[in-house]
Order: structure tokens, then sequence, then C-alpha cells
């Protein structure tokens, strides 16, 4: 494991990041894997990720306002709207995750003013969780649906 993937692992830990992007992967791969042979429905998403199909239908429809997916109702499904070599992981991070201006990283309102820790932590953390937020967003670019599916597809 690279250094960064190690900075990664050792500070998501720490991270409000939602579940929602992780079944947006799955939902991804599951739609590359299936979407050939199978109309690939909300229920049949919902099925593979065990969750309710009301929580996968946003999750689509997330995906599908960031055109990764298009969606015909009855008969068609949903299938991928790119080559899935072209969509990231940070694609669909940036599809279904919430990040605003603040950043990756909640911190905390209004830290102590009294004291020189309280002071300048912004000083001293920003940068660095910048750096961490740009370590993880790098490594989210350089993996792929397409990379997933094919790892995938050897436990078939």
């Amino acid at each position: 494991m690279n250094a960064a993937v190690q900075t990664i692992a050792l500070t998501i830990g720490g991270m409000q990041i939602s579940s929602r992007f992780t079944m947006a992967v799955h939902v991804m791969v599951a739609i590359d894997v299936y979407s050939s042979d199978h109309k690939v429905t909300s229920t049949f998403l919902a099925k593979s990720v065990n969750a309710n199909p009301v929580i996968i239908r946003r999750l689509i429809q997330q995906l599908k306002n960031d055109d990764l997916i298009t969606v015909t109702r009855g008969a068609g499904g949903a299938v991928l709207a790119r080559d899935p070599q072209d969509i990231t992981l940070l694609d669909i991070f940036d599809a279904v995750e919430a990040v605003d201006d603040a950043g990756l990283f909640n911190f905390h309102d209004n830290p102590g003013r009294s004291e020189p820790v309280g002071r300048h932590i912004h000083d001293v953390l920003d940068v660095r969780l910048d750096r961490v937020h740009a370590a993880m967003e790098r490594e989210l670019q350089s993996m792929t649906v397409a990379d997933l599916a094919q790892h995938m597809r050897t436990f078939m």
C-alpha cells in the first residue's frame, strides 16, 4: 500500500464520509457487470446492495444527474452512460457526496481563542488536511468502474 493510500486509510476512520459513496460504487459496478445480461432495476440493485429500494432510487437519481448512468423506464433499466474505463471513483464520489467549501473534514466551529493551540489550530491543521483530501482525490481519480468490475468478475 503506497503512502497516500495508507494516509487515507488511517484518516478515513475519523471522517464522516457517508455510506452513499460505497453504495453508489456498488451500484455502478453491478450495472457494469449485469447490464449486458439482465435488466438492472432499482429493485435488483437494492437486493444486491441489501438496501431499501427508495435509497437506491435516490442514488440512481444522483448518478443520473451527473450523467454517469442512464435509466430507461420499463424494459430498459439502468446502464452506464459512458465507457466504464472513463468513470472514476472520484466521479462517483462527486456525484453522491456533498463536500462544501469547508472541505472534506468537518472542523469544530469555534476553537478557543484564549490560548495558542486554539488560536492557531487552523494554521497548523488545515494545510495538512487539504493534502489528505487531495491525496484521496488522486487515488479515487486513478480507479475506474472498469477496474473494479474486472476484479469483480474474477469472483463470478
